[in-house]
């Protein structure tokens, strides 16, 4: 899930950022420092939303740097245990699917992928018994069950699709058809 998330922090301007206007300077600083930037209470840092207050500044003598204590906003990935989210393929293995979900990919393990028995074919691309094939850019939702900052520089995200309404856009689209004909008759 994605939130906005109102922040406090003591930045530090360098040298460079001096002249330029307060917010600018510090919005450029803020961006340095927190982008990308990970933790198990924040998620992931995808931006700085905006800033808010920022106090008078001191300049340390030796450093020339300006500090300054700062309100801003940072927007943040954080997935939750049993969220759905849509994402694309990115890559297929031996052993499961990555899937891009924005701000990181998380993988799918193959056991994982559908309610079928799955093999890799030579073209990278998964085939099941059914017939439902899964191929690197297919549209997809999956669930998120697994979330771990073990190193948190490498966050791991487990998903599955093995659930109604979960796989490939395509398999959701073909099962509502089926079902809306069943209506009918």
């Amino acid at each position: 899930m994605f939130y906005e998330v109102k922040i406090k922090d003591h930045i530090r301007v360098p040298p460079k950022f001096i002249g330029e206007e307060v917010k600018k300077s510090v919005l450029k600083s803020l961006n340095e420092k927190y982008e990308g930037y990970i933790s198990k209470d924040l998620g992931i840092v995808v931006s700085v939303s905006g800033v808010g207050d920022i106090r008078e500044g001191v300049i340390i003598p030796g450093d020339g740097a300006a500090y300054y204590d700062t309100d801003f906003n940072l927007i943040v990935f954080k997935p939750e245990l049993q969220e759905v989210l849509l994402g694309n393929v990115t890559d297929i293995t031996d052993f499961g699917v990555f899937f891009n979900i924005g701000a990181i990919d998380g993988m799918i393990h193959i056991s994982q992928t559908m309610d079928d028995h799955v093999s890799v074919n030579k073209s990278g691309s998964l085939a099941g018994k059914s017939g439902k094939s899964l191929k690197v850019n297919d549209k997809c939702r999956a669930r998120v069950i697994a979330v771990s900052y073990k190193d948190v520089n490498n966050p791991k995200i487990g998903l599955t699709m093995r659930q109604p309404w979960l796989g490939s856009l395509k398999w959701i689209d073909e099962s509502r058809k089926k079902e809306s004909k069943k209506e009918k008759e």
